[in-house]
């Protein structure tokens, strides 16, 4: 697949949509005295984002309450952590999770080389905003002072989201091959900085040239040869750039595979790339997990996830008869 292939969310903006309505649903299934979890499964799963943002004004005109503040009082755990992440707008909801990964004892490094790894230009100037706004820290600053060595170096490169844009350059890509397969030889560090620059700032187009010309010159795959010449954050970071640059989707559907499989079920990875992707290509990571591990992720969050939080990553998910 190329990156400019098309890709498919799963949640799209409802048709005849009523905010006021359905604010008027939410309110009464968040006021009794036993939360109605099916209406607010029901409802909010099946608007998107923009669309959410609307309801929670209608009921904040409705009921002078704040949804995201009655979804955080009323409801608990895991189902909580899904039910108040959609309210969020995507900017918002990465600047979220970024600053939980940071703050407190312990980095959640993954969440950083996820968020980090994947998104475009647009997105990482929106979310350093969104930062800005919701916490008044400065991403970069945070960052900068939770991680260290070359880990760091490109997450800072990252976080500029000053990657080049739809530019290709054959010539140029052979010459960047090389010194790729010459910073997998020696391991210096001023390698290592050449390396994360030509990962961080070359367009996903050129960076698709680049890795078939180091495959020529080295007989080697890049992702092979990241893991074999690096270790450690920094190389989870080169290998998620490498993935995200090839192909989004399957690197996404690895993260999830690995959070289901590997981890228990780690709840947080889950509900993240579930929400995070919805609106982007969530469809089509369910196809690439689907080649991939030959189960289908509906099958797996059924098998490991429970009761509504069960059935709300389910919804999101949108799976077909043919995924049971």
């Amino acid at each position: 697949m190329f990156c400019g292939d098309y890709v498919q969310g799963t949640i799209f903006p409802a048709p005849n949509f009523n905010p006021i309505m359905d604010a008027q649903m939410l309110g009464g299934a968040l006021q009794g005295f036993d939360c109605d979890k099916d209406v607010l499964i029901n409802i909010l799963t099946q608007r998107c984002n923009a669309q959410r943002l609307m309801i929670a004004e209608a009921y904040k005109s409705m009921y002078g309450r704040d949804l995201i503040g009655d979804l955080k009082e009323q409801l608990s755990n895991h189902f909580k952590d899904v039910m108040v992440g959609l309210m969020y707008p995507p900017p918002s909801y990465d600047a979220h999770e970024l600053w939980h990964a940071m703050k407190g004892v312990g980095t959640d490094e993954n969440c950083l080389i996820e968020i980090l790894a994947s998104r475009t230009n647009g997105e990482i100037f929106q979310m350093r905003e969104a930062y800005c706004l919701q916490y008044s820290n400065n991403l970069q600053e945070d960052i900068y002072s939770e991680t260290s060595g070359h880990f760091r170096d490109t997450l800072m490169n990252l976080v500029q989201g000053t990657r080049e844009e739809g530019y290709t350059d054959p010539a140029m890509a052979a010459q960047d091959a090389m010194v790729l397969w010459e910073a997998c030889q020696q391991k210096t560090g001023e390698h290592k900085t050449m390396l994360q620059m030509i990962l961080c700032n070359k367009s996903y187009q050129q960076l698709w040239l680049v890795f078939q010309e180091f495959q020529n010159v080295s007989g080697q795959d890049m992702v092979d040869a990241i893991n074999e010449c690096y270790d450690g954050y920094f190389q989870e970071l080169l290998v998620a750039i490498v993935l995200c640059v090839r192909d989004k989707p399957a690197y996404f559907a690895y993260r999830l595979y690995n959070a289901i499989h590997d981890f228990g079920f780690h709840n947080k990875t889950v509900i993240r790339i579930l929400i995070a992707r919805s609106e982007i290509d969530l469809l089509t990571i369910r196809k690439r997990y689907k080649e991939r591990y030959g189960k289908s992720l509906f099958h797996d969050i059924k098998n490991f996830a429970s009761g509504h939080y069960k059935k709300v990553l389910l919804a999101i998910c949108a799976g077909d008869a043919e995924d049971y």
